[in-house]
């Protein structure tokens, strides 16, 4: 039962977020502020959550094939290799990585 006790506040929290949002004046998000604001946000949670699922292993910090994998994306995106390479390299190091047994 602790189960559904949990979806359900969670739903209410999610429809709470969302009504907040649209009670939020147009004016106030028409302010330079809360337009730069809303265009650095999802880049900086995106860097967050790359950050934190390639260096992260539960409570310790690791550096693994992920990392290397992470770094042959970033030299890719330097190169301004198309995404879909950009991907394949990062695939590739981290496998090639995790196969010589690093």
């Amino acid at each position: 039962m602790n189960v559904w006790i949990a979806i359900g506040v969670t739903v209410l929290g999610c429809y709470a977020v969302k009504l907040a949002g649209l009670l939020v004046p147009a004016g106030a998000l028409e302010r330079p502020v809360v337009k730069r604001l809303a265009a650095l946000l999802p880049v900086a949670l995106l860097a967050a959550l790359t950050a934190q699922q390639t260096f992260a292993d539960g409570q310790t910090l690791v550096l693994d094939a992920r990392a290397a994998g992470l770094g042959a994306a970033a030299v890719a995106l330097l190169l301004r290799a198309p995404f879909l390479i950009v991907v394949a390299a990062a695939v590739v190091v981290t496998a090639g990585v995790r196969a010589l047994g690093a």
